[in-house]
């Protein structure tokens, strides 16, 4: 893993994060929870996560960041019901949205877009893939 130590007044890396990129991972999966603040963590973003998209919208709605990370299958309010309420929200109506699952159909892709998911990552995911779809939605 090749990765660049930059200070906040460097130009943005290829490698590596700006430290102020604020990440929530959300996901009913505590070991899928633990790969994606290794993984981000270890890139210089700052991780915040919840289990599931009720905890979500309730940490949300006192707390910011710059982009969110969001499993589909989840008890109590999945990743489709989430990123609706986002983008019928005016705090969160353009922040991005990463849908990061197991699911792969056409149809379950294109109603996470039409729900305004911004992009879609097959898991398992690869770190460095993952970095580069972060970077590209927060700059």
């Amino acid at each position: 893993m090749h990765q660049a130590n930059t200070s906040p007044s460097d130009a943005p890396s290829s490698a590596a994060a700006p430290a102020a990129v604020r990440v929530l991972t959300v996901d009913d999966s505590a070991s899928m929870r633990a790969l994606l603040r290794s993984a981000l963590a270890s890139r210089g973003f700052q991780v915040e996560q919840c289990e599931d998209g009720q905890e979500a919208l309730e940490w949300l709605a006192e707390n910011e960041v710059d982009v969110i990370i969001t499993d589909i299958n989840m008890p109590r309010l999945d990743g489709f019901g989430l990123i609706e309420k986002l983008r019928g929200s005016t705090l969160h109506a353009d922040r991005p949205i990463l849908v990061l699952t197991t699911e792969s159909s056409d149809e379950k892709k294109r109603r996470a877009r039409n729900a305004g998911a911004t992009g879609w990552i097959v898991k398992p995911f690869d770190a460095e893939k993952l970095t580069t779809a972060l970077r590209r939605v927060t700059h």
